[in-house]
């Protein structure tokens, strides 16, 4: 499939139109994965995106597993034309991308609005429902207007310490910046629902994020690009600039075969999982290749090499009715792995042993099931073993009788 650059049409009645980041390679993954998991409409890709329309609500866009990065599409656009000479006619086709069509800029900022009021209403709706001392109130029509007073201030005084929360945590080490951006998600939640109607809205901040390849990168740096696209946003909608803490980020990607323009949905990224305490293989491609492997329910799944344990961990999040052991030699790998699973509340979900992959203690075809990112190379000097390992790890892979045919994923 030839990587063509695919320009935006009219929006559709329903639905809005997204496009993902994904890693070399990943890009049919996650073309697979929003049609099967959004019923995703009108899928294209171009290297390293890939742009779809869906109706789906934030909390099944959480789930893509193949994707880095999910952004709210505003405008794509074929490559802006680099002149040798007259910086000034390109910094005219910069700005262009906000002065030719601003009502979508302000269509797509309604609908990210929509999509995170929307996502903060339904996480109150369920905490309510999870009070049933609350709940009991509620059903009974009963309501203390001085408590209702009071827990209107209490919500207004934690939102101003939230507030206060994330403008410390930009201070924060860069190692701890990834947990502080996903306890910070909320709060930015409820500053965007509370900004109201953004299309008269002449408080909403902003920053400009910008990558640029290809001509364009030997012309300009990110820095120009970003600083002509923002006073381009200020004069059109009348935003305010904040490079340390905006209500919003605008992601700007220029490079010779398209222009793309977007807002990133979730300031966290959907490939840094949540459930992963310690990273070891890329969350996206350990889960494409969980995906290869057709798991099936009550199938033995072995990875003798698991390392941190991340594909078992991929695997076992979305197929969780399986039996998962994961084997390793190194003490300081399977450390890390059992604190993969604690904190994924995975350890009675897959089993760990210290012993070397030619030493398995498992009868011979027992396993339905093998997945392993093998560590070739000359770092781990696996020359001479690598065949008594592959003829090891054969031994126990078989199909039995009552499974579908078994398939190894090397």
């Amino acid at each position: 499939m030839a990587a063509t650059p695919v320009l935006a049409g009219p929006r559709p009645a329903a639905g809005a139109r997204f496009f993902c980041t994904a890693g070399r390679g990943l890009e049919p993954f996650l073309m697979r994965e929003v049609r099967a998991r959004l019923a995703a409409t009108q899928v294209e890709y171009i290297s390293g995106k890939v742009f779809f329309t869906t109706c789906s609500d934030l909390n099944m866009l959480k789930k893509l597993k193949s994707a880095e990065r999910l952004f709210l599409l505003i405008k794509k656009k074929f490559p802006l034309n680099v002149p040798s000479v007259n910086k000034g006619k390109i910094f005219n086709e910069m700005q262009n991308l906000v002065n030719d069509d601003p009502e979508s800029w302000l269509n797509a900022i309604s609908i990210w609005k929509n999509l995170l009021e929307l996502d903060t209403k339904k996480g109150k709706l369920s905490q309510r429902d999870a009070n049933p001392l609350k709940r009991k109130v509620e059903e009974n029509d009963i309501i203390n207007p001085k408590k209702l007073k009071t827990e209107q201030m209490q919500e207004l005084q934690e939102s101003r310490e939230c507030q206060l929360e994330k403008e410390i945590e930009e201070e924060t080490p860069e190692q701890d910046f990834l947990t502080k951006r996903e306890k910070s998600q909320e709060a930015f939640q409820n500053d965007v629902v509370k900004a109201g109607d953004t299309q008269n809205q002449k408080d909403l901040t902003f920053r400009v994020s910008c990558r640029c390849s290809g001509a364009i990168a030997k012309t300009f740096t990110a820095q120009e690009v970003g600083r002509v696209i923002g006073i381009a946003v200020m004069k059109q909608f009348g935003w305010k600039a904040d490079l340390r803490n905006p209500n919003l980020e605008i992601f700007i990607h220029l490079n010779d075969v398209y222009s793309v323009v977007g807002i990133p949905v979730f300031r966290v990224p959907l490939a840094s999982r949540a459930y992963i305490k310690t990273a070891g293989l890329r969350s996206t491609i350990a889960w494409a290749m969980a995906s290869l492997a057709e798991i099936k329910a009550g199938a033995f799944v072995l990875d003798p090499m698991c390392g941190l344990g991340t594909i078992l961990l991929e695997a076992a999040k979305e197929w969780p009715d399986v039996y998962y052991v994961g084997a390793d030699a190194s003490d300081s790998q399977l450390l890390g792995a059992c604190d993969n699973l604690k904190a994924a509340g995975l350890k009675d979900k897959i089993e760990l042993l210290k012993v070397s992959v030619i030493e398995l203690p498992l009868p011979s075809e027992s396993v339905d099931i093998i997945i392993s990112d093998i560590p070739f190379g000359k770092k781990f000097k696996l020359r001479k073993d690598i065949k008594s390992i592959l003829q090891e790890m054969e031994s126990f892979w078989d199909a039995l009788e009552h499974f579908e045919p078994a398939k190894s994923v090397l």
